[in-house]
């Protein structure tokens, strides 16, 4: 049986309709997670939230200990993961508040922790990354997105920065070059670490700005906040169909 969790980024730190049981500090070799674990309910289904950036969103995306957020959750028995994540939008379909389940990434990142092969290994094995989610995770979002009546992409290519800045309106134009819909700082290499700890992790993606270059001269904080409200309703009514739904579709109904 799926034992679910749902890492919260920007704007998530908590989940509405999410009814705490307890929470849990869980220590690793690879240090401690953002934040406790939180144990609980979501619309009384049973859940594991992590919030990625902490509790106060103090952590910013280049410092995140991912392996020991992934590592936290597979300790405690999780199996599917939910990547909630607030994200710019670079293709002319991802418009402000848009729902996008990407099905790719590109990597832009540098210098982070990237794997857990190495350091505290004996061997190391590769893995394929062909398809960087898992299908039973995508099929449940999608399936949920359909049954909650909430619009949403079926696809899309996350490219992941490095931030905590945002990017050039060049480096975005190069990123469209390369075939990214979305732009977000989060993705990797959490899909990646998952995938080697053999946890199965998809992603539901909220636009909550246009990518630098795509839209009005500058970025408005403010209407980024705006939207971050707006789209955590869509979100929660994905979640609490998805909660109800079997992760071991195979194709979305």
């Amino acid at each position: 049986m799926a034992k679910i969790a749902i890492i919260g980024g920007t704007g998530l730190t908590s989940m509405p309709g999410l009814t705490v049981s307890y929470r849990e500090m869980v220590k690793t070799i690879y240090g401690a997670p953002s934040c406790p674990l939180v144990h609980g309910e979501l619309n009384g289904n049973p859940v594991i939230f992590l919030a990625r950036h902490g509790r106060r969103h103090t952590i910013p995306p280049h410092m995140v200990n991912y392996r020991a957020n992934l590592m936290a959750l597979r300790d405690v028995g999780v199996t599917h993961i939910i990547a909630l994540a607030a994200v710019g939008g670079i293709a002319d379909n991802c418009l402000d508040k848009t729902i996008v389940v990407p099905d790719q990434i590109i990597d832009y990142t540098y210098g982070r922790a990237h794997t857990f092969h190495g350091d505290k290994h004996d061997k190391f094995d590769h893995i394929d990354f062909t398809a960087p989610y898992s299908a039973s995770v995508r099929n449940c979002l999608l399936n949920a997105g359909k049954l909650a009546g909430v619009p949403h992409l079926t696809e899309g290519v996350y490219g992941a920065t490095q931030g905590p800045r945002l990017e050039t309106a060049a480096e975005i134009r190069r990123m469209e070059r390369d075939g990214c819909t979305i732009v977000g700082m989060t993705g990797m290499p959490e899909a990646s670490l998952a995938r080697e700890l053999g946890l199965e992790y998809g992603c539901c993606a909220m636009v909550v700005n246009r990518a630098p270059g795509k839209g009005a001269i500058g970025i408005d904080f403010h209407d980024i906040e705006q939207n971050v409200r707006e789209s955590v309703n869509s979100v929660q009514r994905i979640l609490a169909e998805a909660m109800k739904t079997d992760f071991d579709l195979e194709s979305a109904q």
